[in-house]
């Protein structure tokens, strides 16, 4: 739709790629706005404290792990009683920013996912029940037992849904939290374009799956009246106040310096 023009800024997981920004004539603005984790979700009756191996998460999304008590759970897991239960993969039906940045994790960690179904907004899944938007994913886990799918994490947080820790890349298991997340914003540098990507973040205490959130806008608007406003709207949300908003909604404030790259990026829109 922001490519199409019928709307006059989007919001999304995944930064337009050059060959789609070329597309757009009134030019293409990305702004960071927020961040935040991306987290894998249970429902396993009994089962309250879930580490995974990047091995066997992996396996799991690929079809090859299909039981919760596989020893490659098991292994990590000791103490845990795993029931002998089939997993239930939930995944997203639409094109999406969070399987985009999902798959581009999986695909980083795991060559054999690198190769196939790769990094996508909307991959060929090759196992997994298919659910519209991450509302969606979280009402299927919710209500299927034996369940595992990806959502944000302010939808785990706010649905009280059990989320794995995950082994990251310096081998430890890593719980989703605001902090563990900013662990991981800590490593990446932001560039000139305000496009910034870690797909598998250093640091012992990163957790493993963290994206920015950008606004799509217009580099020009056929109104300056437009333009302004959505200006206004963007100084808004840089704003202290609203920056802090974000931690109770399961998201990160933005950095203190992306918060400045982003104020100047804002010269470059208008009419």
């Amino acid at each position: 739709m922001f490519m199409e023009g019928t709307v006059d800024f989007g919001a999304s997981d995944a930064a337009m790629k050059p060959e789609e920004i070329e597309k757009v004539s009134q030019g293409v603005q990305l702004l960071p706005m927020t961040a935040g984790s991306i987290v894998l979700a249970y429902n396993v009756e009994g089962v309250s404290d879930l580490k995974l191996s990047r091995g066997a998460y992996t396996g799991i999304f690929l079809g090859e792990i299909t039981k919760w008590n596989d020893p490659a759970i098991a292994k990590t897991n000791p103490g845990v009683t795993l029931p002998d239960q089939n997993i239930n993969v939930v995944v997203r039906s639409d094109s999406s920013g969070t399987t985009f940045v999902f798959t581009k994790h999986l695909s980083a960690i795991s060559e054999q996912f690198a190769e196939s179904p790769g990094t996508n907004k909307k991959p060929n899944w090759p196992v997994g029940i298919q659910s519209k938007g991450n509302e969606g994913v979280t009402q299927t886990i919710n209500t299927t037992p034996g369940a595992i799918g990806y959502i944000e994490y302010g939808y785990a947080v706010q649905t009280g849904l059990n989320m794995v820790a995950l082994e990251n890349a310096t081998g430890n298991f890593i719980a989703p939290s605001v902090e563990s997340a900013q662990a991981a914003l800590a490593a990446i540098e932001m560039p000139d374009d305000l496009i910034a990507w870690a797909p598998d973040p250093e640091g012992a205490d990163a957790y493993p799956i963290i994206t920015y959130t950008w606004l799509l806008c217009y580099q020009k608007y056929d109104d300056a009246d437009k333009a302004a406003i959505v200006k206004q709207v963007i100084e808004v949300c840089l704003a202290d106040e609203q920056q802090k908003a974000a931690e109770p909604l399961g998201y990160i404030p933005l950095p203190a310096t992306v918060v400045a790259k982003v104020r100047a990026a804002l010269e470059n829109i208008g009419s």
